[in-house]
């Protein structure tokens, strides 16, 4: 994998700052592609090269993706493989359905081309820093060549395992990162309702066997100062990752009741009015405070 250029299609929320970071780090030529002009300026500004059309970004050897869904992924690869010219690797950085990105991986895989599976976890913030998780579903020789690249995006390589093992992953990270969520929400509507300060009964959980990531930086820094920005991770992603998981839940056979009590409220949230405010706005729904101005 000597001097190869890059690809990049999706310059979204994560994926403009994961751009920028392979661009900067990885030293080599990197074609982008995305629908928003803006996103492209933004992209030519760290180094890349900006196309105007998908096919164009065919010709780089390994291409990256960072879409919506699976759907969008599909969608997409048809288009990269459709002319003569094609890339030898997609790595897919998308959040997508395990049982379709290992169908996709096979059909990539019967026209002589590696499909990775490369999901991305942690902030926006992570994304530009970059430093994400990154959990990768690929061979081990596959893994061991792209790991290079990965890292100029991630500060946490993971090798997931074969074809699919890296959304498996990055689905199960998010399921528990909304139950806890849910469950700091449930915790806090409880002890403000029975008295006590929200942000002293936070504290004290961050200092017993409650404490959590989540805790001291998601529920805090959002449910405490009651702000819920757009700019964040919404209620409407945060629903379809969710039910991601519970679609390889059913597809294993285990019935996951708390992911599904955590569904019932995510949707209430959105359907309150919150879809695209940062998830945490769930403690809204649950105090019955649905509709009040934001004042984030």
């Amino acid at each position: 994998m000597s001097d190869p250029t890059l690809g990049f299609v999706g310059l979204g929320v994560m994926g403009g700052g994961m751009c920028a970071n392979l661009t900067r780090k990885s030293g080599l030529p990197v074609i982008a592609y995305d629908t928003s002009s803006e996103a492209l300026d933004r992209a030519a500004e760290h180094g890349a090269r900006p196309v105007s059309g998908l096919s164009e970004v065919a010709g780089a050897e390994i291409v990256f993706l960072s879409l919506p869904s699976i759907a969008e992924v599909e969608s997409v690869v048809e288009v990269l493989l459709g002319g003569e010219a094609r890339p030898r690797v997609i790595v897919d950085m998308s959040t997508s359905d395990v049982s379709r990105t290992r169908a996709l991986a096979g059909k990539v895989g019967a026209q002589g081309v590696t499909f990775v599976d490369a999901p991305v976890a942690r902030t926006r913030q992570a994304a530009n820093d970059g430093t994400l998780l990154i959990t990768v579903g690929a061979e081990p020789a596959d893994f061991e060549k792209l790991h290079p690249l990965l890292s100029c995006m991630g500060s946490d390589v993971v090798h997931a395992g074969p074809s699919g093992s890296g959304q498996l992953f990055k689905i199960l990270n998010n399921m528990v990162v909304f139950m806890n969520v849910n469950a700091l929400a449930e915790a806090l509507a409880i002890g403000r309702r029975a008295g006590v300060d929200g942000k002293s009964l936070f504290e004290a959980l961050s200092m017993g066997s409650a404490d959590s990531f989540i805790l001291r930086r998601t529920a805090t820094a959002t449910m405490i100062p009651d702000e819920f920005p757009e700019q964040a991770f919404p209620t409407n992603y945060a629903i379809k990752d969710l039910a991601l998981a519970l679609k390889l839940a059913e597809d294993v056979g285990i019935t996951a009741s708390g992911a599904y009590q955590t569904m019932d409220l995510l949707c209430r949230t959105r359907d309150a009015g919150y879809g695209w405010k940062y998830f945490p706005a769930m403690i809204r729904v649950l105090e019955g405070r649905a509709g009040e101005e934001d004042e984030a």
